[in-house]
């Protein structure tokens, strides 16, 4: 572990998209960045040096889910989730917020928090941002969010109002309790659903404490595409420029890169491992449902641009075959395909970016995404 600051320079821009770099107490970052998700303390599928060497350098963690199972005082008392999963790379811990939506059936919620029964044992347990935050801290989290609650979609205009005040009242307890340490950094949460005027209020209320970072919340919730990109572009410009932008959960290939133009550095979402858990493959002529009979027979390789070891070593027929079979070879393999993939269409973005080139970037792969999912390409 380094004991640098935590920084975050622009380095280069091509219209509203930027290369970043980021430096944090676990290692630099390079952004636009796609963050593995790894819930529970592991990237499902994934051993921690095939995470890596697709080119990930930080993964995601999420508070909810780890002080139900292990504990986060266990955690601690193990040395942190970076050596309890032998993750040496930055980690961000989502701070339970999300939770606060997708649980609605087992939590109840006041000012002073959230109390949550337990979706493994019914246990019951209250979630505040000073517990929050006191949790991420327990984890060793090298970026911590703020606790926010993330209203679903759609609502009524004055019940996301009062919900986004709500996550404002929550950041500023979050920024009084996180405990600051050098390299490690605290991020707001900008919320206010498909409302500009609410976006606008939240975005003066986050900067006005000061974080080290700025995520956009409360999108990829089921608005349709237009809205989530109308959101961003009335919202990205409002976040401090000097500071890295995190869109959460987000999400699909095509909202990634619509997101990267619009000045977003960073994303997260379970798509692609979920993906590989499902049969899906994610390639630059389309996804791919190995479950269907056209690849029984289809020497070629899922993508043949592609180094990951599915391309490399196997074929479709051999991909279906697992996935037919129910070996679970097949969703590890598809697993680190896709997760390869992310990681390769950031390096992509990175690279366009650094060129001046992104406009004409975005043309290719929409043009090559729109090829369809037949027989490997030549």
């Amino acid at each position: 572990m380094s004991g640098s600051c935590f920084s975050f320079t622009v380095t280069a821009t091509d219209g509203a998209a930027r290369l970043g770099h980021l430096e944090t107490a676990h290692g630099p970052v390079e952004t636009p960045v796609f963050m593995p998700v790894g819930t529970a303390g592991t990237v499902k599928a994934m051993m921690p040096e095939s995470v890596a060497a697709t080119g990930a350098r930080i993964i995601l963690g999420n508070t909810y889910h780890l002080m139900l199972r292990p504990g986060a005082e266990r955690v601690a008392a193990l040395g942190g989730l970076h050596r309890f999963m032998d993750w040496p790379g930055p980690i961000l811990t989502d701070s339970g917020g999300f939770q606060v939506m997708s649980l609605a059936g087992l939590r109840t919620l006041t000012e002073d928090g959230v109390t949550f029964q337990s979706h493994i044992d019914g246990s019951r347990h209250l979630l505040t941002p000073e517990r929050s935050m006191e949790i991420q801290d327990q984890l060793d989290a090298t970026i911590t969010m703020a606790f926010d609650e993330c209203p679903p979609f759609p609502a009524e205009k004055q019940a996301v109002a009062d919900s986004m005040r709500r996550s404002m009242r929550w950041a500023r307890r979050s920024r009084e309790a996180f405990r600051q340490r050098p390299g490690y950094a605290l991020f707001g949460i900008n919320q206010g659903g498909i409302h500009p005027d609410l976006r606008a209020e939240s975005a003066e209320a986050l900067t006005a404490l000061g974080f080290e970072g700025y995520a956009v919340g409360g999108l990829a919730v089921g608005e349709p595409f237009e809205a989530m990109l109308e959101t961003l572009e009335a919202t990205v410009p409002l976040l401090p420029f000097d500071r890295p932008r995190y869109l959460m959960g987000v999400g699909r290939p095509e909202d990634i890169v619509a997101a990267v133009a619009r000045g977003i550095d960073m994303f997260d979402c379970v798509m692609p491992t979920r993906s590989g858990r499902t049969a899906k493959a994610f390639t630059r002529t389309g996804d791919l449902n190995l479950r269907n009979a056209r690849h029984r027979d289809d020497p070629g390789p899922l993508d043949p641009a592609c180094s990951c070891p599915a391309c490399r070593r196997f074929s479709r027929a051999y991909l279906h075959h697992l996935v037919r079979a129910e070996e679970i070879l097949g969703p590890m393999l598809l697993t680190w395909h896709n997760l390869q993939y992310y990681q390769d269409l950031m390096a992509d973005l990175r690279q366009a970016i650094g060129q001046g080139s992104l406009e004409t970037f975005l043309a290719t792969f929409h043009a090559t995404r729109a090829q369809g999912n037949g027989p490997a390409p030549a």
